[in-house]
């Protein structure tokens, strides 16, 4: 299991537009690919659940990725929140 802590940046917070770009850059990997936001945690692979979150800028989530490919999961998953969130 690998994981990262990220503080969100975007001054939307996860909004619809990155949280369906992040649910297809999760899609990509076969490990399970979950964040954590003050003790819930959802799949990123589940729209809704990710949006239900309700994650604002300057709030810190956790992201993990376990299983086969769960280094390559947790690198782009890294890339991706730098570069979008």
């Amino acid at each position: 299991m690998k994981t990262f802590e990220y503080t969100i940046k975007d001054e939307l917070g996860i909004h619809a537009r990155p949280a369906g770009l992040l649910v297809k850059e999760a899609k990509k990997y076969e490990s399970e690919c979950t964040i954590t936001k003050d003790g819930k945690t959802k799949k990123l692979t589940q729209l809704m659940m990710l949006m239900s979150l309700g994650v604002k800028q300057g709030e810190t989530v956790t992201v993990t990725a376990e299983g086969a490919d769960e280094d390559t999961a947790i690198e782009g998953l890294k890339a991706f929140f730098e570069a979008n969130l």
